[in-house]
């Protein structure tokens, strides 16, 4: 008979605290549960009974497990958790999951895109993605993730896993993990979870007397009472408590007869200290010596392999045919010892890992050597044929053969792999396993790849730790050019973390090590990273930007002659950014090109960096964001949430600026908070201050405070930011407050701020808003103006919009009224995009155009009054009404817009701002169309669409715009 439990003993606390999470996890509280324990101690078989509750309330399961045979595969039990649901379920086809589809495609086979390149997401990206699709798969019933063993998890799994627990807490979801109390990045994650109270930690402690006793009967399908006393002893006695450990050992005591069952009993024969094993090992070798000899060899050479093996890679290691080995297979599953593995049909597994353990731990170490050696020379004859994963197995048989140099090398290449792949958190681990079995030989060439790794995986004080301890190598050798390339790449890794110091470090390290006699392609690389380092705040000096330029020139005809695409792009992006200060088209000429080389080389990393790029040039030089929308597509098309995010802060501006504020507010809610979840600082600063200015230009001085705060808790005073705070923001707080003075002094604290730290910001006010409030107050002329319009700042169409004021202002000064008044109509016209803008700056010149009696201030007043007053914005709407008065002008009252609504629709509750959409609507426009003209998003549009079918008892939008028509009749 079979010895084991078909109940779960001794763990009532344990499976309350699982339904209690399982009912919380359903009502959208998501918990985050880890089991703590030995082997063998209970965990799986709870993480199986968290399943069944999970399936009995309809609830989706995705159940993976960590490979313990010391594999290093980067989210192996993610893929194997999902796979696990889409093998039965298919996978979901929500459309929400649509922008996170290429970065999971690293998860889902199924939703990988041929065999072209996709974008390498950062781990945090695809956490964020794989938390989306768990919200979704659970947003009926909740769902659980299973993840077990994580104790032998990959780093990436493990920085995924840290991602879900930080954000689980409002989503329907249950984390459920397992794993051994051993020390290493797993358990240091979950004591740490358990400190900051975001997850659940329960240790599992051995089973009582009583337990053992009541398992016991379990597995005897009879009752505690039967259990033979002596029987109970030896189990209690030497189990320790350990549920595997008391099946175990009763099994051997079944199968050698020294438990039998006698007429209605259970009874127990022999000399327990004479003939029972004296432990586990001892136990499974008793077991093997009852099995036909080639099914003994099959199951020591599996466990040789590990808990899990390959079929493929067990047939090549024995080289049994095929009808032989499932055979000999099959009388092991017959047997209780190994099972098919759900997840993948070319793998089996053990039933516990300490049996694979106990298995391995029967054979004397000489033959224990001599089989793994054996092993590994077998898959060696075919090593060109495997993977990463079994190239890593052959390379741990090599160790456990004794050929630490071999072993040595085949971990070292398999982790420059992974390092090149992205994937350098597991790249740091096999990298360190081939370190420390490396000898003199081949040491450095495996320090500098782990330093590299460990830079790249943001562990930059140990990369920087490592290339300390280096030893010399020649100057021109083939060393000297290895050593000089890794300390490049920890150069860009510093630079991207703004780490100056480090970075030129570095680069003197690398010019140091490659000498005076660098090659064209080696001193590109150092160019391109010095250029960068150039840009970081604090270490722009104007007077090396001619010399930068040029070597950067120089890096990217190199780059592109020697085949250097990476080296190219960067080149190009350094160009971009030093044009700036001399146009935009010289700017985009540069993005172009990047552009062309990365779709050239199918580098999409930095395809989407110059679409998002040059997105925001032609946002910032013409206001319209239709490139910037090609560019989030390309984005979100590949999964790269970062710069998807990047420009969603950009597309957010750009709304603040149009006036489009309910648009600009759902694009800032769709992204900050996940901005920040994901690290995204640059982009998280760049919402905030998006959030802040939408607040400004509304008018709204206590949300404008609170953003403020949250900007400057996420460092954005330490930012290239500044200047937009100040100008962009706070000014218009202050005009928009009627406050010309402490606007005027915030353009100034900009204007200082720019002086200081040289950036590219050109909406800072600095080459439009403070020109035109200089010239109003007589502080500036014409020559001051000359000077501004000299500069690429003075092309974007918002500051146009300023400076052309500012000239018209001059104009009427200088009696050219028919001019300045040409030229205050022809700058509004042209800046319609931009409505606030336009009616502060006829604000703004009406009161000069009043004084020297030119143009038409009352009109312009008017539409200002008109507009500031129906957004709100009752200061500017005072004054505008007070300068009409006192220039003698008319001024109409106003009713909060009720007035114009016919009765028959007002006594039907439809407010004023649905009636505008109501009027618009005879002409049958789309809602597109309607938000564009009423500056709010289509999203309002439908809202108040459906609040006047409702109102109106119309049944369709045909029907209404009907009506709208029937009433436009009426009205003329």
């Amino acid at each position: 008979m079979r010895a084991t439990s078909s109940v779960i003993v001794g763990r009532a606390a344990e499976t309350g605290l699982l339904s209690n999470a399982l009912d919380t996890a359903s009502r959208r509280s998501g918990r985050a549960v880890f089991f703590v324990g030995d082997a063998g101690i209970g965990k799986s078989r709870l993480a199986g009974e968290c399943a069944y509750r999970a399936y009995e309330r309809g609830m989706p399961v995705l159940r993976g497990r960590a490979t313990s045979t010391g594999l290093v595969v980067p989210f192996r039990p993610l893929i194997e958790a999902l796979s696990s649901r889409f093998r039965a379920a298919g996978t979901p086809t929500d459309p929400e999951l649509d922008p996170y589809r290429p970065a999971l495609a690293r998860l889902v086979p199924e939703w990988r895109q041929g065999s072209s390149p996709g974008y390498p997401e950062t781990v945090v990206e695809l956490a964020e993605a794989l938390l989306r699709l768990l919200s979704v798969l659970g947003k009926e019933h909740g769902c659980v993730i299973l993840l077990e063993d994580l104790h032998d998890s990959d780093t990436e799994t493990i920085a995924v896993v840290e991602y879900i627990i930080d954000n689980v807490a409002e989503l329907p979801v249950l984390l459920l993990g397992t794993l051994r109390p051993e020390p290493g990045a797993a358990l240091d994650l979950v004591r740490s979870a358990e400190q900051r109270q975001v997850a659940t930690v329960r240790e599992l402690a051995p089973l009582s007397d009583a337990d053992v006793r009541e398992m016991t009967a379990s597995c005897l399908e009879t009752t505690p009472d039967e259990v033979p006393s002596a029987t109970h002893e030896r189990l209690t006695g030497r189990a320790g408590g350990n549920p595997y450990l008391v099946e175990v050992l009763l099994a051997d005591l079944l199968d050698s007869g020294q438990l039998r069952r006698t007429d209605d009993r259970w009874e127990a024969y022999g000399n327990p200290d004479a003939t029972v094993p004296t432990g586990v090992v001892r136990s499974w070798s008793r077991r093997l010596d009852r099995f036909d000899s080639p099914v003994r060899e099959l199951l020591l050479c599996a466990a040789t392999l590990g808990s899990q093996f390959s079929v493929t890679v067990l047939q090549t290691v024995t080289g049994f045919d095929d009808r032989t080995l499932f055979s000999h297979l099959r009388s092991a599953v017959e047997a209780s010892i190994i099972a098919p593995d759900g997840a993948d049909p070319d793998r089996y597994t053990f039933r516990h890992a300490l049996t694979a353990e106990a298995l391995v731990a029967s054979l004397a170490p000489a033959e224990r050597a001599a089989m793994a050696r054996n092993a590994a020379l077998s898959l060696e004859a075919v090593a060109h044929e495997l993977s990463d994963e079994k190239l890593q197995l052959m390379a741990g048989l090599q160790m456990a053969g004794g050929d630490r140099h071999g072993a040595a090398r085949q971990f070292a290449a398999v982790g420059r792999r992974m390092l090149a792949a992205g994937a350098s958190g597991s790249a740091v681990i096999l990298l360190e396993r081939a370190r420390s079995l490396a000898d003199g030989s081949d040491l450095r060439g495996i320090t500098e790849s782990l330093a590299v790794a460990r830079a790249e995986a943001g562990e930059l004080d140990s990369a920087l730790a490592l290339t300390a301890e280096l030893p010399p190598v020649p100057l021109r050798s083939e060393a000297a050019g290895q050593r000089g390339e890794a300390h490049v790449r920890i150069a860009w890794a510093a630079v991207m973390a703004e780490r100056a110091d480090e970075a030129a470090a570095q680069i003197g390290a690398a010019r140091s090590v490659l000498g005076t006699t660098t090659r064209p392609e080696q001193e590109a690389a150092l160019d391109v990273v010095e250029g960068h380092l150039a840009l970081l705040p604090g270490h722009v000096r104007s007077g090396q930007r001619g010399a930068t330029q040029d070597a950067a020139r120089r890096a990217a005809a190199v780059a592109e002659e020697r085949n250097l695409p990476v080296v190219a792009c960067q080149a190009w992006q350094l160009l971009a950014l030093l044009s700036r200060e001399r146009g935009f088209d010289e700017a985009d000429a540069c993005l172009e090109r990047m552009l062309a080389v990365s779709e050239q080389h199918a580098l999409p990393v930095w395809r989407v960096e110059a679409l998002v790029r040059l997105g925001a040039n032609t946002f910032m030089r013409t206001g319209d964001p239709a490139r910037l929308e090609t560019a989030r597509t390309a984005a979100q098309s590949l999964g790269a949430l970062v710069p998807t995010q990047t420009v969603d802060g950009l597309l957010a501006m750009n709304a603040v600026m149009r006036g489009e504020w309910d648009g600009a507010h759902e694009i800032i809610e769709r992204s900050v908070a996940a901005s920040a979840r994901v690290r995204n600082l640059g982009a998280h600063r760049y919402l905030l201050l998006a959030s802040a200015t939408l607040a400004a230009h509304r008018g709204r001085r206590r949300d404008l405070d609170r953003a403020l705060v949250r900007f400057r808790r996420a460092g954005g005073e330490e930012s290239l930011l500044v200047p937009l705070r100040l100008g962009l923001c706070r000014a218009f707080a202050a005009l928009l407050e009627e406050d010309t003075g402490r606007a005027l002094a915030d353009l100034d604290a900009a204007l200082a701020w720019e002086r200081e730290h040289p950036s590219f910001f050109y909406l800072s006010g600095r080459y439009g808003l403070r020109p035109l409030l200089r010239t109003l107050g007589g502080q500036d002329g014409r020559a001051e103006l000359a000077a501004v319009l000299e500069s690429p700042g003075a092309d974007l169409a918002w500051n146009q919009l300023f400076l052309r004021l500012a000239d018209a202002v001059l104009r009427g000064r200088e009696g050219d009224t028919a001019r300045a008044a040409r030229s205050v109509e022809s700058a509004v016209a042209d800046a319609a995009a931009f409505p606030l803008a336009r009616h502060l700056g006829l604000r703004l010149v009406a009161g000069a155009a009043l004084a020297e009696k030119w143009g038409d201030p009352v009109s312009w007043l008017r539409a200002a009054e008109e507009y500031f007053y129906g957004a709100g914005i009752q200061p500017v709407a005072a004054a505008c009404r007070a300068a009409l008065r006192q220039a003698g002008a008319s001024v109409g009252q106003h009713r909060g817009g009720w007035d114009r609504i016919p009765a028959p629709l007002r006594t039907s509750g439809v407010t004023p701002r649905e009636y505008e959409v109501f009027v618009l609507l005879a002409e049958r426009p789309g809602n597109q169309q309607i938000a564009r003209r009423l500056s709010i998003s289509p999203r309002t549009v439908e809202k108040h669409m459906a609040s006047l079918l409702n109102k109106t008892g119309r049944s369709d939008r045909a029907a209404l715009c009907d009506f709208s028509a029937e009433c436009a009749v009426e009205r003329d």
